[in-house]
C-alpha cells in the first residue's frame, strides 16, 4: 500500500507472537496499521512508503565504554565500574530513575531481542533509509525507547506494562496525546455485573503492550517531524541517540 503523505512509523521487537510489532500513523495522527509482523513483512510495508521516519524501540549501537570510562575518571571502584556495561544516554536516563535496559560492548554478548534490532537497523540501511536526521531523505530512521516515552510524557514512571491498568494507562495517555485510536474508558462501559462475575472481561479492547510501545515509537517520529522543537535527542554519535518525545526531562522520575 502506497501513502503519499509522510507515513510515521514505530517498530516494537519485543513481541512474542511474531518477531515485531509496527504501528503506522499519518500527518493527522490516523492508526493507518497496527500488527504483529515479521520483520521481512515490516520492511516491504516500510518499501511501499513514499516518505517515511522510523522509530525503533531497541539499541542501536553497542556501547563504546564512554559511561565505564568516565566513571572510571571519578575514581570509583572496580566493581562499580564493572556494572557500568551500557551507553551514555541509558546512563542518562537511569540517574533520572527511567529503568531502561543498559547495551553491552559486543553484539553477540547482547540479548536476542537486542541483536534482532542490530540487524533490523542493518536491513533499513539496506532498504535505503537513513540515519536521522539527513537533509533531504525521504526514507530515515532512529532510535527511541518505549519506556522512557511514557515517563517523558507522563511525567512519572507509569504502572507495569504487562498489568491491564499499565496498558490502560498507556492508551489514556495515546488518546489524550491526540491519537486516534480507541477510546480506552470504553472498556469501563462495557463491564458488567454478569461479565464480572464470570471474568469475561473484555480484553480485546485494550492494545497490547508492544502495540502500545509501538504506537509510542510512532508518536515520537511524528513530533520529530511536525514538531522537532519539541523532542530532545540523548547520547553521541559513537554510541548512538535515544529520541524521545520532550524538549525537556525532569531531573528525578518517580
Amino acid at each position: 500500500m502506497l501513502f503519499t503523505d509522510s507515513v510515521y512509523v514505530g517498530v516494537d521487537l519485543t513481541s512474542g507472537r511474531k518477531a515485531s510489532t509496527y504501528a503506522a500513523l499519518d500527518c493527522d495522527s490516523n492508526l493507518i496499521a497496527l500488527a504483529d509482523a515479521e520483520l521481512e513483512e515490516v520492511l516491504s510495508f516500510l518499501a511501499g512508503q513514499k516518505t517515511a521516519l522510523v522509530a525503533v524501540n531497541a539499541p542501536s549501537h553497542v556501547n563504546h565504554g564512554v559511561v565505564k570510562k568516565n566513571l572510571q575518571a571519578e575514581s570509583l571502584t572496580p566493581h562499580s565500574a564493572r556494572g557500568a556495561e551500557m551507553r551514555a544516554a541509558e546512563y542518562d536516563l537511569r540517574r533520572r530513575g527511567i529503568a531502561v535496559r543498559g547495551t553491552g560492548a559486543k553484539e553477540s554478548l547482547c540479548p536476542a531481542s537486542v541483536r534482532a534490532g542490530f540487524a533490523f537497523y542493518k536491513k533499513l540501511s539496506r532498504l535505503g533509509f537513513e540515519s536521522y536526521p539527513e537533509d533531504g531523505a525521504p526514507h530515515q530512521w532512529l532510535e527511541t525507547n518505549a519506556y522512557a516515552c511514557f515517563c517523558a510524557l507522563l511525567g512519572s514512571r507509569p504502572l507495569p506494562r504487562m498489568t491491564l491498568e499499565g496498558r490502560l494507562q498507556r492508551e489514556l495517555l495515546l488518546y489524550e496525546l491526540g491519537l486516534k485510536i480507541d477510546d480506552p474508558m470504553v472498556f469501563f462501559e462495557e463491564i458488567t455485573r454478569h461479565k464480572l462475575m464470570n471474568g469475561l472481561l473484555p480484553f480485546e479492547l485494550v492494545y497490547s503492550p508492544a502495540q502500545l510501545d509501538a504506537m509510542a515509537a510512532a508518536y515520537t517520529a511524528q513530533q520529530v517531524m511536525q514538531k522537532s522543537a519539541e523532542v530532545i535527542q540523548m547520547g553521541n554519535q559513537w554510541e548512538g541517540f535515544i529520541t524521545l518525545p520532550i524538549s525537556v526531562l525532569k531531573e528525578k522520575y518517580n
